[in-house]
This record gives C-alpha cells, sequence and structure tokens, in this order.
C-alpha cells in the first residue's frame, strides 16, 4: 500500500469493536484472564481507530528522527507525491460521473497520465526507501503500542486515556470502553454510553457553549435538548447560554468515574472517539453541581475538570512515541513569529471604526497600550466565501470582521518572550505571500513557536470546497501565490521547525469534512508541516478572553522552566474563571482551546531556555 487511501484496519473497524465488546464480556466471567485481555484490547482497540492527524504526525516524527537531510528531502517529496495523488485521484471521479456532453477527456487524459507518473515515482521512492533507508518504514508505520511501552514514555504524573466508542451490534449494546493507563497500572473499563448517546450528551453541552454553531444553526434542536424556550437562549440580549452543568456531571461520571483514584491529580493525555472528539474535557464537571438561590449556577465554584487536570489531546496512542521518542526537540534559533491583525474591512459601515483600528495597528507599540483588548468581538465562524478559478474572492475576505484585539495579543506575547516586534507581522505584514515567502526561504523553519491569531474557517464554508483555513490581509487581486487565504493543503506544504503552534482563531479543532474526523483539517496539516504541539478551538472564540488566556498561558511558561502547554493553559483558564469579568467564568469564554499533541513541559517550547540567552 503506497499511503493513498485507509488503512485495511480502518476499513473494518467494526470487527475490531466485535472483539472488544466480546473480550470485555469474557474478562468479566474469567477474573484470572482479565489483565491479559485488557492489555491485549489495548492494541485492538488501536486498530479499530484510525487517525489522519496523527498518520501526520508519524511523518513529522520519522523525518526528524532520522536526522537526515537527503531522507527528509525525499520522505518530504513522496508525502507531497501522496497529496497530490489523492487530489487528482478525487478528480478523475469527479470527472467520470459527468454526463458525456460535460466531460474534458483531454484533461482527463492528462490528468490520468499524470497520476500515472506520480505512481511510478512513489514506487521508485520506496524502494530507494528500502535499500537506504531500512529503519524508515518502521518510524513511519509505529502501528500500536503495547500497554508497557506506553508506560515506558509516561511520567509518574500522568494518565493516558484511550476511549473507543461503538455502536449496537446485536445482541451487545452500543457502549464505550475506556482504558487508563499510569506509570505502574493499567484499568479497562465498559461505559453504558455509546456512539449515539455519547452523540446526544455532547451536542447537549456543546449548545451551552457555541451560539454560533448550535442555536444559530438549528436553535430548536438546542431548545429541545436542553428542554428550554427559545428566549431563555436569546444571546444577542446579553443572556449567558444555558450550560447544562448537572450532564457535564454525569458525562464525567460516566466516562471517568470507575477510574477517579488512578487518575487523581494527573495530567491526563486524552485519544477521545466519536463525538467526544468535538468536546474540550475541560468543561466537565467532578462533582455534582449546586445550585444557588433561585436555581442559578455560580460557574466561579463549580468543580470544573480543569481544576484538577491539565488536558492534553493526541490524535493517537502512537502519537506519544512519535512525539517523545522519535520527534527530536526542535533546534530552531528564534523563539517567536505572529501573524495577526488582517487589514478587514467588515460586512458594513457600522464596522468602520474597529477597521480603523485594525489600521492603526500595524506594528507593536514601545510602550504598553494601558488596556489590552479594548475591542470585545467574536472570532466566528465565516459566512460562505466564494470561489473564482479555484480561489477565494478577495472582495470576500476583506468583508470579513476587523479584529484589532488580535494585535495586542501578538504584541503582549511578544514582549512577554523580548522577541523582537519586527517577528510580529501585523496588517499588511500579515499575508499569505509573505508566510510562503518565508517558508521557502527557509525562515519560517527558523521559529519554535508560530501564532496565529485571526479568523479561522471550517471545512466546506469555502464554496463547494472541503478546506479548513485561516484568513489574512488579502491582496488588491486574487493570484495564485495570495487570495488572502491560507488553505490546509498550503499549510502542509509549509516548511515548520516549531514546539508550539498556536491558533488563536476559531473552530481550528474542527473535522475536516462533514462527518470527518476530528482534527483531521488545520491539525493534520501543521502536524505534517513539522509541528510538534498545537493550540486549537472548538467553537467561536471571543476575542477579549482570547487575549487573557494566550497571554496568560505564555507568561506563566515564561516565568516556570518545568511548565509545558497543557498547565500553563489551564493555570491561565483558572485565573479567568476566579478573576476575570463576571460573564467570563462562563465556559463558552474560558474553554474553547485544547493542547493537540505534546502537551508536556517535556516539549520544550524554548519559551524559558529563550529568556535565559
Amino acid at each position: 500500500m503506497t499511503g493513498k487511501g485507509k488503512s485495511e484496519a480502518e476499513q473494518t473497524r467494526y470487527e475490531f469493536w466485535g472483539l472488544i465488546k466480546v473480550a470485555h464480556r469474557l474478562a468479566q466471567q474469567e477474573p484470572t484472564s482479565a489483565a491479559g485481555l485488557a492489555q491485549e484490547m489495548f492494541r485492538t482497540a488501536q486498530w479499530a481507530r484510525g487517525s489522519e492527524a496523527a498518520a501526520s504526525l508519524a511523518q513529522m516524527a520519522a523525518r526528524g528522527a532520522m536526522g537526515d537531510a537527503a531522507l527528509a528531502a525525499v520522505v518530504r517529496e513522496r508525502q507531497d507525491l501522496v497529496e497530490e495523488w489523492q487530489q487528482r485521484d478525487g478528480a478523475r471521479s469527479a470527472a467520470i460521473s459527468q454526463v458525456a456532453a460535460r466531460r474534458d477527456l483531454n484533461n482527463e487524459a492528462a490528468n490520468g497520465a499524470r497520476l500515472a507518473a506520480i505512481d511510478a515515482r512513489i514506487a521508485e521512492i520506496d524502494k530507494k526507501l528500502a535499500a537506504q533507508y531500512p529503519d524508515y518504514t518502521a518510524l513511519v508505520r509505529p502501528g500500536t503500542l503495547s500497554v508497557p511501552e506506553v508506560q515506558a514514555q509516561l511520567a509518574a504524573d500522568e494518565a493516558l486515556v484511550l476511549v473507543v466508542d461503538t455502536p449496537q451490534w446485536q445482541p451487545a449494546p452500543e457502549e464505550s470502553f475506556v482504558w487508563f493507563v499510569t506509570k505502574t497500572d493499567v484499568r479497562w473499563v465498559r461505559v453504558d454510553l455509546g456512539t449515539n448517546a455519547l452523540k446526544e450528551r455532547v451536542a447537549a453541552l456543546r449548545c451551552g457553549l457555541d451560539y454560533d454553531g448550535t442555536w444559530g444553526a438549528d436553535g430548536a434542536h438546542c431548545a429541545k435538548l436542553l428542554d428550554v424556550t427559545h428566549t431563555e437562549r436569546d444571546h444577542s440580549s446579553g443572556k449567558p447560554l444555558p450550560f447544562a452543568a448537572e450532564r457535564a456531571y454525569e458525562l464525567y461520571r460516566e466516562v471517568f468515574g470507575q477510574a477517579e483514584d488512578l487518575i487523581a491529580g494527573k495530567h491526563l493525555l486524552i485519544v477521545p472517539s466519536g463525538a467526544l472528539t468535538q468536546l474540550p474535557f475541560q468543561v466537565l464537571l467532578t462533582r455534582k453541581p449546586e445550585p444557588e438561590a433561585g436555581g442559578a449556577v455560580d460557574f466561579r465554584r463549580l468543580a470544573w475538570v480543569a481544576r484538577s487536570h491539565a488536558l492534553t489531546v493526541l490524535p493517537s496512542v502512537s502519537s506519544l512515541r512519535a512525539l517523545r521518542q522519535l520527534a527530536a526537540r526542535s533546534r530552531a534559533t528564534r523563539t517567536l513569529i505572529g501573524f495577526g491583525n488582517p487589514l478587514l474591512m467588515g460586512p458594513d459601515a457600522s464596522y468602520a471604526k474597529s477597521a480603523n483600528a485594525a489600521r492603526s495597528k500595524r506594528a507593536c507599540p514601545l510602550v504598553p497600550e494601558r488596556r489590552l483588548a479594548a475591542w470585545t468581538g467574536e472570532r466566528r465562524s465565516l459566512p460562505p466565501l466564494k470561489l473564482r478559478g479555484g480561489r477565494v474572492e478577495v472582495a470576500d475576505v476583506r468583508s470579513q470582521v476587523p479584529l484589532p484585539e488580535t494585535a495586542d495579543e501578538l504584541c503582549a506575547v511578544a514582549r512577554q518572550l523580548a522577541v523582537d516586534g519586527n517577528d510580529i507581522r501585523l496588517g499588511e505584514r500579515a499575508t499569505e505571500a509573505e508566510i510562503k515567502r518565508l517558508s521557502a526561504a527557509g525562515e519560517l523553519s527558523q521559529y519554535r513557536v508560530i501564532h496565529f491569531a485571526t479568523h479561522g474557517a471550517l471545512a466546506g464554508q469555502i464554496g463547494d470546497g472541503t478546506e479548513p483555513g485561516l484568513l489574512l490581509t488579502p491582496p488588491r487581486t486574487a493570484s495564485e501565490i495570495d487570495d488572502g487565504y491560507l488553505s490546509a493543503s498550503e499549510i502542509a506544504a509549509l516548511k515548520l521547525n516549531a514546539d508550539w503552534v498556536i491558533l488563536s482563531a476559531c473552530n481550528t479543532a474542527a473535522a475536516g469534512a462533514d462527518g470527518g474526523e476530528a482534527l483531521s483539517g488545520l491539525a493534520r496539516a501543521f502536524f505534517y508541516a513539522g509541528a510538534r504541539a498545537l493550540l486549537v478551538s472548538h467553537w467561536s472564540v471571543y476575542s477579549q478572553a482570547t487575549v487573557k488566556l494566550i497571554t496568560g498561558a505564555v507568561a506563566r511558561m515564561s516565568g516556570d522552566d518545568g511548565l509545558g502547554p497543557a498547565e500553563a493553559m489551564r493555570q491561565s483558564m483558572l485565573a479567568m474563571i476566579a478573576h476575570g469579568e463576571p460573564a467570563e467564568a462562563h465556559p463558552a469564554y474560558w474553554a474553547p482551546f485544547v493542547v493537540v499533541g505534546e502537551g508536556a513541559a517535556r516539549s520544550a517550547t524554548g519559551v524559558a531556555d529563550a529568556k535565559r540567552r
């Protein structure tokens, strides 16, 4: 197999589900075999769930682990060829499905010839890899990890949590299985909630977190799930979203309750599946909420999971080894580069004030402004953008809501790290063309931290395409190099060597397509390009809250050598709950972001080291 499609295991995962269901029941009947079955099914569960983001991360790790520039170049060429093959194969399928009168046979022939050439080149590369780099295949296809192999990678204060949800399969009901692995122990539990039940529960919780993606899309569905009226969710009038605190506790109890003693106080490295990939786990509650007088909920007093656990999401179990054993610490020599405050006009004249503010923030001030983030907009999901000739309409990009507060965010982070202001690209310097130029020149790979503060677009929002991406300052006229929209495929083509990529935008954790796996869009692209950890969001973020969260996390990391991204984000979230504006105690403000990849201090983002140099 050349890596151009899903693995055989992914295509037959229902068979693995059935094996796991049967094995768990056998373990209950034969306690003496339970420990062995738990470990054996831990590996089976990994075969049952594939991940494009995990594959991209493994490829990045393998390139770095070999320490050979010639190998890295060949491997990158192969990866790019596979990406091109997949796109061309999709185009071929679409062309064949057209009626005869609309088919372009010459174009189809040219596409077919290119596909054949790609196949030939991939075969040639594979032959070369097998002959000259026999260890490479073992690195790039890590397969599964055993429990002892995971334990060898874990610190004493960490626990890996693997979740596999399954549908109903007669005679077994729908159910989920969770493995909790610590440095010295493993526990395998069954959860009554399966694929559909988890989907409903996560949907109900997201109705209390993501106005733009839930109430705005189908308010009636959320009202039914939460048993509230439309007027009770009138977010535009200043009312908070109806977060279902009781349900947050019930879901925690179902998924984590049987292992509370094992995971107490630990950094949780979670490999989720199904609907759970669409939920930041910090919004769950470890204790049942106690309503205040009148039935109100005091969000500052709730027992959020974030109070007791730092959290990191992993695309797969094997990602743990890829990150810690294979992906060497970045040797980049510069601390941080940032891109933000794109020059946008807004959809109408009411945005003139913020557009003018954005134009005035084209460089970081020598003296910090007295008030950080005076603007309180939302980095919402974007309305559909039009395509013309395969490129985004520049006018559509320019009409998006300005984000002048993103300049404050980037400049505040730069001050925390004593970064040269020239490394913060704002306004007319925050362009797609500039990012591609830096990548081609090898300059982008010199930065350990890359920070984007802008709008993010979901898959499918750009015309009929499926690629997510980031908005930047648009050019006067669209070109192949720059149309103001940095798509996932363009991100994948960048050359990075970053320990941490911060995506301070909305919905950057979303799935790559309708029904697609979570983290397979922007996360996959950045892992592919050479990132080790990402900070991504699950819904439309509030800009002022985001400024506080990001600068708070970076400040904590810069002041503590032993603090990783996950713990830094946890502390920043808790500070917002306790000391932020009253409205910011609601999880819609502080909970959208998750760390994906390497969240521990061993990720060595270079922040503390950079300050000492």
